[in-house]
């Protein structure tokens, strides 16, 4: 609980700070009527981008995120990032009771939304480009059916698993966008910062004795400390329960680079 708390007041004290220098920038900002301002009225103020980095750590197919940032004023903007992720393939776990006889399907869904300051005393453009820092929200849902041949005594059974993995984070990113002949854009989101709140639920289909069911559970959490980056960190000291369930609150971080259009 000690650690949690310092978790919790480290994140309360740089939200107090970000939020103090979003509104000067805001502050600063209503001395500037944009609205008379011929090259804003022509600037370019939509991007469309895809989640290049969430594709090369998981698989192009397992990882498909598209976003949209809409501007709203010269150094403000608001973006929202949605699509399909997947968990990783699993291969085997470190056990000699199971052996993962069929990945039976996997789905899953992301959506993020930001609300960015573009810092008006950095940058020599208008948003969307420059450096900029502001408040984020992110949630995956992850979810897989799997098959494991394990075994009885003499005799070799089988049994079926569901796995259910939630990611709520909440932090403050601070990042910088680039647009290249005016049109590509390359979105990097360099530091991120935050709190997650991390939800595992596994479920069996059909009944097997507490020892059978720890050793497979214990293999599943080896599984997601080797496939998601970060969860060793999240997961350390942490065990899943009888009912097949953890819930823990932990530190969040988000890193991304985008490739878009402006128009």
């Amino acid at each position: 609980m000690g650690n949690l708390s310092k978790l919790f007041r480290s994140t309360a004290k740089a939200s107090l700070f970000l939020l103090f220098v979003c509104l000067s920038i805001y502050a600063s900002a209503q001395k500037y009527d944009y609205k008379t301002d011929s090259a804003w009225q022509h600037a370019y103020k939509n991007v469309v981008r895809y989640n290049v980095s969430g594709a090369m750590l998981f698989g192009a197919d397992k990882f498909v995120i598209f976003g949209y940032e809409r501007v709203l004023s010269p150094h403000r903007s608001f973006s929202i990032n949605f699509g399909k992720v997947a968990f990783p393939k699993i291969a085997a776990i470190n056990t000699d009771s199971f052996n993962l006889s069929k990945n039976q399907s996997t789905s899953g869904y992301n959506i993020s939304v930001d609300y960015r300051f573009y810092l008006p005393n950095e940058n020599k453009h208008f948003a969307p480009r420059g450096i900029y820092i502001g408040p984020y929200y992110s949630y995956n849902h992850f979810e897989r059916e799997n098959q494991w041949d394990y075994k009885n005594g003499n005799a070799n059974n089988y049994v079926k698993t569901t796995t259910k993995f939630d990611i709520h984070t909440v932090g403050f990113e601070l990042g910088y966008q680039f647009i290249f002949w005016k049109r590509l854009s390359l979105d990097l989101v360099m530091i991120g910062p935050g709190v997650g709140f991390y939800d595992l639920g596994v479920k069996f289909d059909s009944n097997i004795d507490a020892e059978t069911k720890e050793q497979l559970l214990d293999g599943l959490k080896q599984l997601l400390t080797q496939k998601f980056p970060g969860m060793n960190f999240v997961f350390a000291d942490k065990e899943i329960n009888s009912n097949g369930a953890l819930r823990t609150t932990s530190l969040g971080y988000r890193y991304m680079i985008h490739i878009g259009f402006n128009f």
